[in-house]
């Protein structure tokens, strides 16, 4: 089997599944807006059934401040408030993850590139294959010949691999 290892940049992939579907919302009978979801678990299955990882886990931010927030007063100031529906997804999107028995992986006072960023250079260094799961542009800084970045497809549409 082959030593590789993907790790999802969680609410990266949530808003980009939120987003996608915005204009035709996924609503319950009861009127919540499951599209973030939908979405995630679509991406998910995707990677799952094709990519045949030997290792996998799902990164969050969580809401503690990082070193970045107590240092640089305005760090994401100009970033606008998640929406409601969205921010309720989360619970729900950590449990199917857990339904499928993929580690979550948080931890306060960093954030989810934090984490993908530690363990890529750990993984890497121990002879894996590493893909970083994401549509966010800035971890290209991390890709080397044994670390890329994955991008899922986009509502059905697949975005490919870039790395070195």
């Amino acid at each position: 089997m082959d030593k590789r290892v993907f790790l999802l940049d969680a609410m990266a992939l949530v808003f980009r599944a939120y987003y996608a579907l915005i204009r035709a919302p996924r609503l319950t009978s009861k009127g919540k807006n499951t599209n973030a979801q939908f979405g995630f678990t679509n991406a998910l299955v995707e990677l799952l059934t094709k990519q045949k990882a030997s290792h996998i886990a799902v990164c969050f931010d969580t809401s503690a401040p990082t070193e970045r927030h107590t240092e640089f007063a305005d760090y994401k100031a100009n970033r606008q408030e998640a929406p409601e529906d969205l921010r309720d997804s989360i619970p729900d999107i950590k449990e199917i993850i857990r339904g499928f028995n993929i580690p979550v992986m948080e931890l306060d006072g960093f954030e989810a590139d934090d984490i993908i960023g530690t363990l890529s250079k750990q993984a890497a260094a121990a002879g894996y294959e590493v893909y970083m799961v994401t549509p966010d542009k800035d971890y290209g800084q991390l890709v080397t010949d044994k670390i890329k970045i994955y991008k899922p497809g986009y509502q059905g549409r697949r975005s490919g691999n870039t790395g070195a």
